[in-house]
C-alpha cells in the first residue's frame, strides 16, 4: 500500500529499495524558497544500519502492514530482552539494537506493543507514558511550588529526566515516552 511521504510517521515499517526499514525519524523542512521535503531516519530491519533519507513530500512510500501482539515486558539478561504474549504466554527475545533507546523506558510488567513481520519481532511500540521511580536526585526544595528550573533525576532503569525541584528519591513520576521528559507525579 503507498502512502505520500508526509504522512510516514515513527514506529511504521515501510518498503525502501528493496528491504524492510524501520522510521525512526521524521522531520519536514521547508527550505527558503525552495521545495520542502521529508528528512527521515531509517534503520535497515536486515543488517540494523542506520541513516537519514530525504523524500519529497509527493513521492510514494510503500508501507508493509506488521501485526502488532500485545506483550508484557518481563525482564532483561545482558543485551537480550525477554517478552511475554498475554494470551499464548510464549515469550519473545529482542536484541539491544532492534529496540534502541526505548531500552530506557522498559520496567518489569509494562503492557507493550511487538510488531512482527513474516514471523519475525521487529521492534516495539511503547506507550505514550510511562512511571517511574527516582533512584537518584538532589534533596527537593519544600517551598519549591511552580517555577521553570529543574535539576536531573535518575531512574530505575538509568535514564536521567530534569524534574521540578520538589521531587525527592522514591518518588513515582510519569514520563512522556516521545520527548523524554517529565509529566507529571504518579
Amino acid at each position: 500500500m503507498s502512502i505520500p511521504a508526509t504522512q510516514m510517521r515513527p514506529g511504521m515499517v515501510i518498503k525502501f529499495k528493496d528491504d524492510l526499514h524501520l522510521v525512526f525519524a521524521i522531520e519536514h523542512r521547508t527550505p527558503g524558497n525552495l521545495r520542502a521535503f521529508i528528512q527521515a531516519k531509517l534503520k535497515n530491519i536486515r543488517t540494523g544500519a542506520m541513516y537519514t533519507e530525504r523524500f519529497r513530500s509527493p513521492d510514494p512510500i510503500d508501507r508493509v502492514h506488521v501485526e502488532a501482539i500485545k506483550m508484557e515486558f518481563l525482564y532483561n539478561d545482558g543485551d537480550e530482552y525477554y517478552f511475554m504474549d498475554q494470551n499464548t504466554y510464549e515469550q519473545t527475545v529482542l536484541k539491544h539494537e532492534t529496540l534502541g533507546d526505548a531500552v530506557e523506558y522498559l520496567t518489569p510488567n509494562l503492557l507493550i506493543e511487538v510488531s512482527f513481520h513474516d514471523g519475525k519481532a521487529v521492534g516495539i511500540e511503547l506507550p505514550t507514558s510511562v512511571e517511574m521511580t527516582v533512584t537518584e536526585t538532589e534533596p527537593g526544595i519544600k517551598s519549591a511550588t511552580a517555577s521553570s528550573v529543574t535539576k536531573p533525576a535518575k531512574m530505575e532503569t538509568g535514564l536521567v529526566v530534569q524534574v521540578p525541584p520538589f521531587i525527592n528519591e522514591g518518588e513515582k513520576i510519569r514520563i512522556d515516552t516521545a520527548e523524554g521528559t517529565y509529566m507529571s507525579r504518579a
